[in-house]
């Protein structure tokens, strides 16, 4: 059986922010979710969340996940002293327990299974996750013989000059036997420079402990501070990017563009400079996107073309147009073959197949029949100061300039 804890009780002071550290939002996701759904692949049988700081507002921001246990850590003496938390809910659990950080997002699901597997084949105690940084800085140093047998991890606070020159740094990733560590959790001490208890300490007590070290060394970034959530943003857009790139998508200027990782590609699609895709978006086969355009939680289908534009919770169907400079909003849905053009505003509206409003109108609560031509200028007026009413243009209709229809 297979048990995972997330630490996330921190206080992340470094972020000088209100929103506590892994409630941070990293590609459309917060910090913690990243970490939640890396394992999700191993079908833990238990899920814990180890809360501290804010916990309540943590709590009700994952409140949607089922089978997610919160565990308070109240007040917080360090890592040690956070999986000494799990003593109680964890009493009588037999299998493994799979340590992880709720500010370390960029870990890919392969890695912890490839910890998980190597762990259970080795019959370790514990296995640890490491990687070789140019620049170790901050991280604990994992010292090991040749056969991946760890002997010790020492924080990097408490490194001796000749200590730090090691470059194999503590990932802060483990899998344990959890009976195995429950014995020894009680053992733990304060005696090092920050007066905590470190889980790190636990690796001398267990024998035999092994590492696996991970390939890419981006999968261990940690974020205490704004640079470091700018340094894997930039990492998670990159292999988005790439991502899609493979599957079919050709980016003009992939560095400008960013993506979510809700964001769904079809083949043939051309994304042009400075587009940026928000949500849950899919985007169909041979559209063409940009330059310049910001599309959220909507839907286009094969053969869209937006430019300039920017379009949140809107349905566009095929072979539409949409831009220069307009704006779908909430509830816009577009049949096939519309064309929205300059400084054209739809909003809670539908529009038929075919109907073209090309300059420099609002069309909001409308429902708009087939092929209607809707004049430069023309308004609906949909609301009377207190209620919003529907306009509604049959099939064929066509409105002139500056005409404003009142519902």
């Amino acid at each position: 059986m297979l048990a995972v804890a997330v630490l996330a009780a921190g206080k992340g002071t470094r972020m000088k922010s209100d929103l506590p550290k892994v409630l941070q939002p990293l590609a459309g996701a917060t910090l913690v979710e990243r970490v939640l759904a890396s394992c999700l692949p191993l079908a833990p049988q238990r899920q814990l969340l180890i809360v501290g700081h804010q916990a309540e507002r943590v709590e009700r921001s994952l409140s949607n996940l089922p089978g997610l246990e919160f565990v308070l850590q109240e007040p917080q003496h360090g890592t040690g002293h956070a999986v000494q938390q799990l003593l109680e809910p964890l009493a009588g659990f037999q299998g493994e327990l799979l340590v992880l950080n709720g500010d370390v997002p960029l870990l890919r699901p392969g890695t912890l299974e490839e910890l998980l597997a190597k762990h259970r084949s080795s019959g370790a105690a514990v296995t640890l996750l490491t990687a070789r940084l140019a620049d170790p800085t901050g991280y604990g140093r994992v010292f090991a013989d040749e056969q991946g047998l760890v002997s010790g991890i020492v924080e990097h606070r408490d490194c001796s000059e000749e200590q730090r020159r090691n470059t194999l740094t503590n990932a802060g990733i483990y899998c344990f036997d959890w009976a195995k560590l429950a014995a020894v959790l009680p053992l733990l001490s304060t005696d090092n420079n920050q007066g905590e208890l470190y889980l790190t300490d636990t690796v001398a007590m267990l024998s035999p402990a092994m590492h696996l070290e991970v390939a890419d060394p981006d999968e261990i970034n940690g974020i205490n501070d704004r640079l470091q959530l700018a340094q894997c943003e930039a990492v998670l857009q990159e292999r988005l990017r790439r991502h899609w790139m493979a599957e079919g998508v050709s980016f003009t200027d992939p560095a400008s563009c960013t993506l979510s990782e809700g964001t769904r590609f079809g083949r043939d699609v051309l994304v042009e400079p400075q587009c940026h895709f928000r949500g849950n978006t899919t985007i169909g086969n041979g559209c063409r996107i940009g330059p310049g355009c910001l599309i959220e939680n909507s839907s286009l289908a094969d053969g869209v073309e937006v430019l300039y534009s920017v379009l949140r919770d809107s349905t566009v169907e095929e072979s539409s147009v949409v831009g220069p400079f307009a704006q779908l909003r909430s509830g816009a849905h577009l049949e096939a073959g519309c064309r929205i053009g300059n400084f054209v505003e739809v909003k809670n509206s539908r529009l038929g197949a075919g109907v073209k409003a090309n300059h420099l109108s609002y069309l909001g609560d409308a429902d708009l029949g087939a092929n209607v031509n809707v004049g430069a200028g023309t308004i609906t007026a949909n609301f009377d100061g207190l209620r919003k009413h529907r306009t509604v243009i049959g099939a064929g209709s066509k409105t002139g300039a500056n005409s404003v229809l009142v519902a």
